[in-house]
Formats: structure tokens, sequence, C-alpha cells
């Protein structure tokens, strides 16, 4: 059977993985391929290292240049996180007539149209399936099989470590007991912060947008919010009254263009994105033709991400990914087909909580200044002080109005005397 020559380029996790399904499972990455994807090189940082996986001799090496080089070596998993040097290899690589594919939604969202516009010019592709949500086919679905439908919304979970620690602050948890669980358990990094504060879901999302809307959206533009500030009494009270906290990515088709945000929001529970449990992620798609879709499954991991990267470079070997890469002219310089909205103009529901003294006139004068910023309240929960003189957690669902409206609101309620804290705002879903 006729062979492809492949490389990888890091051996973490992932590219462990990797190397364990071209290696365990030849056969059945030579069914799907109808050929050989042949193992040729694995580029590491220490070759003295531990390895997940058991690779035969001469396929280990430590210097980048083996794989650039190498005339027979076709397709390469490019593995590296972050920015630099990964950026200056993938250039490298597409430079030596290599096809690439990534998992670097980082990479991606920073340096997207420069990378894209280099594999054009050389007539090569760049697939990038496990670079958002795991081991969901997210990309080649909106890419190819919804190319018949125009997406109007797109509403995803796609950060698996802070979708777990708010899942264990469902079940009790404060935040820093479940952010040190996720950190046992290895869904957080040492460092979570872009997962908390909302920095992967954006990057992940500005790769969507782009895929699904033609948005030119930069990832540091999208107005994010984490969870790295919220408490257990917002998830308590939320729950209380019907619903779980989610951080949640959307994009929006609206009159005036792509709403934009990632944000933690309030969702019925019971309903499907609601239950969205532990390091999972999950994507709801609206498009015309086709309707509603649901995507869910794992967001991470080695074996999942494994799969993506594995997929793409049999597309890669057969020349799918080239016809597709070339027909979607991803991150080209023809004109955005959409522009990020005003996210002031968002319109949509909200919670908030405020703290205020347990006196008479107290909730008639919140009342007073979301009235004054035109804001009708759908519903409010107090419970009664547990002692005297300590403040009271006063919470209101209010109608759909604009961020900007809330936004006035809220400033407006954190000067008045009887507030004790600043309002928590949160946006509010059915």
């Amino acid at each position: 059977m006729e062979k492809t020559k492949v490389g990888i380029i890091g051996l973490g996790t992932v590219g462990a993985g990797v190397a364990r399904l071209l290696l365990d499972h030849g056969d059945r990455t030579a069914r799907h391929a109808g050929r050989v994807l042949w193992l040729e090189k694995a580029v590491v940082r220490d070759l003295k290292k531990a390895r997940d996986c058991e690779l035969p001799s001469g396929i280990l090496t430590d210097n980048v240049d083996d794989v650039i080089n190498n005339p027979d070596i076709e397709v390469v998993a490019q593995l590296i996180g972050g920015i630099e040097p990964a950026r200056t290899i993938m250039l490298k690589l597409l430079k030596a007539g290599k096809d690439v594919v990534t998992a670097n939604k980082a990479l991606l969202a920073e340096h997207g149209a420069e990378i894209f516009d280099a594999a054009r010019e050389l007539g090569r592709s760049v697939a990038f399936e496990a670079s958002v949500a795991g081991g969901i086919p997210i990309i080649a679905n909106i890419g190819q099989c919804l190319s018949a439908n125009q997406v109007t919304s797109l509403h995803g979970i796609l950060n698996g470590t802070s979708n777990f620690i708010l899942s264990k602050m469902q079940d009790g948890d404060d935040y820093n007991t479940a952010v040190a669980e996720a950190q046992r358990l290895g869904y957080a990094e040492a460092d979570p912060t872009m997962d908390v504060d909302g920095t992967d879901a954006a990057q992940k999302l500005s790769i969507l947008a782009h895929l699904a809307f033609g948005a030119r959206a930069q990832w540091k533009d999208i107005p994010r919010t984490g969870i790295d500030k919220l408490q257990v009494a917002d998830v308590e009270y939320a729950s209380e009254m019907g619903y779980k906290i989610k951080l949640l990515a959307v994009a929006d088709l609206v009159d005036d263009g792509l709403e934009l945000h990632v944000s933690p929001t309030l969702l019925k529970a019971g309903s499907p994105m609601a239950e969205v449990n532990g390091p999972f992620n999950a994507v709801r798609v609206d498009a015309d033709a086709v309707g509603r879709l649901m995507f869910y499954g794992p967001g991470a991991g080695q074996m999942p991400t494994a799969s993506a990267v594995v997929a793409d470079m049999i597309d890669t070997a057969v020349g799918r990914t080239k016809l597709t890469f070339q027909t979607l002219e991803l991150w080209s310089n023809r004109p955005a087909r959409v522009s990020p909205a005003d996210y002031a103009g968002a319109r949509g529901r909200f919670y908030l909580r405020v703290n205020v003294d347990d006196h008479p006139g107290v909730l008639a004068q919140i009342t007073k200044a979301l009235g004054e910023s035109g804001i009708s309240i759908a519903s409010v929960l107090q419970h009664e002080s547990t002692s005297p003189g300590e403040p009271v957690a006063l919470v209101i669902m209010t109608h759909e109005t604009t961020e900007a409206a809330a936004a006035k609101a809220c400033q407006t309620i954190a000067s008045l005397e009887s507030v004790r804290t600043a309002p928590v705002r949160m946006w509010l879903r059915d």
C-alpha cells in the first residue's frame, strides 16, 4: 500500500496520543486514508524525557530541521502551543512544501491571516479541527457540512476547565477549591488564567466566528468576562431560581452586525446547554436551512484531541483538506461578510445581585434606578437577614434590555448609600 510519510513537532500529551494512534492503529488510518500514514520523525525538546508512548528507534529527534528539511515528509502535525516558536516553525514548514495540521488556537487567533496567506501563496494547506472543542468535529461541520446554510447563531461552552470549575461550584465547592481540584485532575494548568478569565474561549470564538460568519474579529476585541470573580452565592441563587451558570461564548447575527461576547450566563436548568457538566464542551448552532443543531463531547484531553489531529492528517493526506482550504479562503484579504456589532446595543435579560441595608425604601431606590434606565423587573428574590444590621442580598431578574442600559443602571445602583457592594450582573438566557 502507498505510504505518506508524516512528522510530529511536539510530543507532549496530545502529540503522544497522535503517535499512539498512528503506530498502534495504522490499519485503521490506512483504511480511511487509502494509504499508510508512516510516522517518520517526531521532534521533542528533551530526548531523555519519558514518553507516554513507545516509539521505534530512529523516530525521535530534538532538531526541528530533521522534519523541515526532509523532502519525504509531506504532512506535519505541529503541536507546539503558544505563539513563538510555533509561528516561525509553521511558516518554515509551509515554505518547505509541507501541509500542516495544528491544534494551536492561540496561534490561529493571533496570526491566522499571515499563516493562511502564506499557505495559499505556497500552494499548501492548514487543517485545524483540534484547535476548537477538542474531539468535537465542529470545524468540519461548520466549514463543510453546513455550507448550504447561513448560520444565524452560535452559542458554545468552549472551555472545559471553566466548565469543570463551575460544575464543582454547583456541587457546593468554593472557587479556589474547585480550581485546585481541576489542577489535581489535570484539567487546569498551574496558572489557569487564560481558561478562567475568558481568553481561551474568546480565541476559539474568534475562529468559529470567522468560519461561520466570515467575520474578522480579533479575539482581544471580543468583550469577555471570566469566572474568576464568580461567587458561590450567585451559583446558589441561580440554582434556587431554576438556573445554572455557564461560561458562554456567543455569536449572534443581529440587525447591525455580529454580536460577540464571552461571559458567565444563567441558563435554564434542564436545557441541553445547562446540563453540559464537567470538562465537556458543547456548541449549539442555528442555521436557516437545517434549523438547530447541538454538538457535545470532550473538549480536551489526550485522545479526543489526538483523534481530531489524526482525522485532519488523513484528510490532508488524501487531498480533501487542500480542496476545502482553497475553496473556503479562510483569513483571506477579501472583505468581511459581517462586522462586529456594538456590544452596548446587545439585547437580553439580566441577573442582578445587590447587597443592601435591610431597611424600608431600599427596594424602591433600586427599582427607581432600573426604571430610569428603562429596565423593568421580571422577578425579585430576597431572604430575611440572619442577624440585625447585616446586609441582605437582593436578587433581581430583569426583562429584556440592552447591555448599555444594564451597565448604566448598575452604576447608579452602586452609588446608593444603602448599597454595600457593587452589583453583580450576568446575562440570563431561557
